[in-house]
């Protein structure tokens, strides 16, 4: 066990790899009228009663306006076999629906055509967490694929439920 009392960001952020999430890609349809996506490791269930679910979105994300001014949004939780969908989605100059299909969901969100779960919300409430925006999301409606088995970070890295390396 290695104790820590003072530590750098980088470390941080190491200590906090070695817990093992989920994979999300959260999506709406903008304010303009285009889709917004992203993704985000940093995906919670908050409540059963009424069914809240938490995604956080870093405060330096560019489409973060966009998302703060939409009612609606989809939280899609990725399979083991989507990692190129996360990777694409992490990125902020390219063009991630190219490289994805996706269909409508309730007030037209765009939804991957492919995932894990798909959770669509209405936002309940926005929060400031430090360098985040938490955004609370009432959950109206969500698919799920009882055969598929998840995406997970971990130490940095996509990996299958067993802890091995997800080959690309």
């Amino acid at each position: 066990m290695v104790s820590k009392m003072t530590f750098t960001q980088s470390e941080f952020r190491d200590a906090m790899g070695h817990f093992p999430t989920g994979v999300a890609v959260v999506t709406a349809r903008g304010p303009s009228g285009y889709d917004i996506g992203v993704t985000a490791n940093s995906f919670t269930s908050l409540s059963l009663k009424p069914p809240l679910i938490a995604v956080n979105l870093a405060k330096s994300l560019r489409s973060l306006d966009d998302f703060l001014n939409v009612d609606n949004y989809a939280v899609n939780l990725l399979r083991k076999d989507q990692s190129q969908v996360s990777a694409a989605f992490a990125c902020a100059n390219t063009d991630k629906w190219s490289r994805v299909d996706c269909r409508r969901g309730m007030n037209d969100c765009p939804i991957l055509s492919s995932n894990l779960i798909v959770f669509e919300c209405k936002k309940h409430a926005v929060y400031e967490g430090g360098d985040h925006i938490i955004f609370v999301g009432r959950v109206r409606r969500f698919d799920i694929d009882p055969d598929a088995e998840p995406l997970v970070f971990f130490r940095g890295r996509y990996c299958a439920l067993d802890g091995r390396a997800v080959k690309d």
